[in-house]
């Protein structure tokens, strides 16, 4: 998705493009004569430092760009300023710098970089070896959280109860990556990204913030994720914003980043999870959420664009520098393939285990919620039970998150087990959002006990709003799918097209 938006880009401004590495699966290498937005040259090879290199004697390349190609593009973009490759045949690194992208991968570099801003990162120690780590968490103490530098998808990283799981862990996450973060674990706190752009001219607009579903703990990739976020107060949607804004200034990044918080649910106290200098799978997503090109605009500013400048592609108006207001919620849920591999621990954590996700689009969060669940394979009908557990295994299953935890948060709700607040007590989801999902089931429960030809307009009006399908109605009223069809049109509610705003509200 960065790549082929980054080569339309280029494109654009005129220069010869040379793609390594493409997904064969996007538009990255449209080799139709009429598609302008293809790159001139593309080489099927693996990024690694000696490939890349022997790219850039044949190809003889002015610059670079690293930031559209994850995070195996940016380890290899750092293994070869260290080995001085980029100044060797004079190719310029654009957007954000090789040491910038240091700062922000290397924990400790990044501990001292907030510090000089006095900006809030969790307590840590930086350590090398699994006996430094049992060191620091004297220090720190238990639970506590380890994560490694330079990984992907939270690799090698996870929360420790005590020091068996702590060696255990450690031991894992070195054989991955030559250092561990120990830090304080901020087990149920709120999950909140920011994704932010910056020109070489300093500036900086935040286009999309995003709230997990799921507390601190579970990795972006694995928790439920909503756009905007949902339970923010003002004071702190605008404090975190501030802070993102000012810490992308001091680093020096160009182009796009996301920054990830951890925000304590009942203070204004919050810490800097981590900056990522890239364009990543949330970049993706809030492109798509907002209609603002993020991975276009990136590969502009890289180029010494000024936002200011970087013009709309649909208006030919309007320019990159505003914020996007959205009025409508957004619902990420990922997809996990569990069943596939014999014998896989199907709890999720600090390490990513889905391997896709789906984005669904609705007015409220009931409906946005009930669409995404439909979505994603393997798909339920909607927010509802889709597993029998009995009362230890939902309690199991509340406690110990897995992918199939929303499902329990459904039954418990459905078969009235738990409580609303000993649900919030087990799992720490954010209260408004449980009370939300609780909406679901008490929209079902009215509809329950009646026949179809009891259901008014009002009711269901609420049913459709609440992201109710056809077929769960005529499942919930024992009666057909075509019979909610057409009493439904009969009170004239039908789907309505609704565009997202390419201009975000300029």
């Amino acid at each position: 998705y960065s790549g082929g938006q980054a080569i339309k880009a280029l494109k654009e401004e005129g220069l010869e493009v040379v793609l390594m590495n493409p997904n064969i699966a996007s538009v990255q290498t449209n080799m139709d004569a009429k598609s302008d937005t293809k790159a001139d040259h593309t080489y099927f090879l693996p990024v690694t430092p000696d490939f890349v290199e022997e790219i850039i004697k044949k190809e003889k390349p002015d610059s670079i760009v690293i930031s559209m190609g994850g995070q195996t593009a940016l380890n290899c973009a750092v293994d070869m300023y260290h080995q001085g490759i980029f100044e060797k045949y004079g190719v310029h690194v654009l957007g954000t710098q090789v040491p910038v992208v240091i700062d922000t991968e290397d924990r400790q570099l990044f501990s001292d970089r907030l510090n000089e801003i006095n900006e809030k990162i969790a307590q840590s120690i930086t350590t090398t070896s699994v006996e430094g780590a049992v060191e620091a968490s004297k220090t720190i103490g238990f639970p506590l959280m380890i994560r490694s530098a330079f990984a992907l998808g939270g690799l090698g990283s996870g929360i420790c109860v005590d020091e068996k799981d702590l060696r255990e862990n450690a031991k894992k996450a070195l054989a991955v990556s030559p250092q561990i973060l120990v830090e304080k674990s901020m087990l149920g706190w709120k999950e909140v990204e920011y994704e932010v752009v910056r020109d070489v001219y300093d500036n900086c607009v935040t286009v999309c913030n995003m709230e997990n579903f799921d507390p601190l703990g579970i990795h972006t990739g694995d928790s439920i994720v909503m756009a905007p976020s949902q339970t923010l107060s003002d004071e702190e949607y605008h404090m975190l914003r501030e802070t993102a804004i000012r810490v992308v200034k001091h680093l020096g990044i160009v182009g796009e980043c996301n920054i990830q918080y951890a925000l304590h649910p009942e203070s204004l106290e919050y810490c800097i999870i981590e900056v990522n200098p890239r364009l990543s799978r949330s970049s993706a997503l809030a492109s798509k959420a907002t209609g603002y090109p993020l991975a276009f605009v990136a590969a502009k500013l890289a180029l010494g664009i000024p936002l200011n400048e970087v013009q709309n592609a649909v208006t030919k108006k309007t320019q990159a520098c505003f914020e996007p207001s959205l009025d409508y919620i957004v619902t990420k849920i990922p997809r996990w393939d569990m069943s596939k591999f014999e014998g896989v621990a199907t709890n999720i954590g600090s390490a990513m285990k889905s391997v896709g996700e789906v984005m669904s689009i609705g007015r409220t969060l009931e409906e946005s919620l009930q669409k995404a669940i439909r979505m994603v394979d393997p798909s339920n009908p909607g927010y509802s039970p889709k597993f029998k557990f009995t009362h230890e295994e939902l309690l199991t299953e509340l406690a110990v998150p897995t992918d199939r935890r929303i499902f329990a948060i459904a039954q418990a709700m459905y078969d009235k087990s738990l409580s609303v607040a000993e649900i919030h007590d087990i799992t720490k989801i954010d209260h408004w959002f449980l009370r939300r999902c609780e909406n679901i089931v008490k929209t079902y429960d009215a509809m329950k006990n009646k026949s179809l030809g009891d259901i008014d307009h009002g009711m269901m009006l609420e049913a459709k709003k609440n992201g109710f399908s056809d077929i769960q109605i005529a499942e919930c009223l024992k009666c057909t799918e075509e019979d909610v069809r057409s009493k439904r049109k009969s009170f004239d509610i039908v789907p309505k097209t609704k565009q997202i705003d390419t201009l975000a509200a300029e």
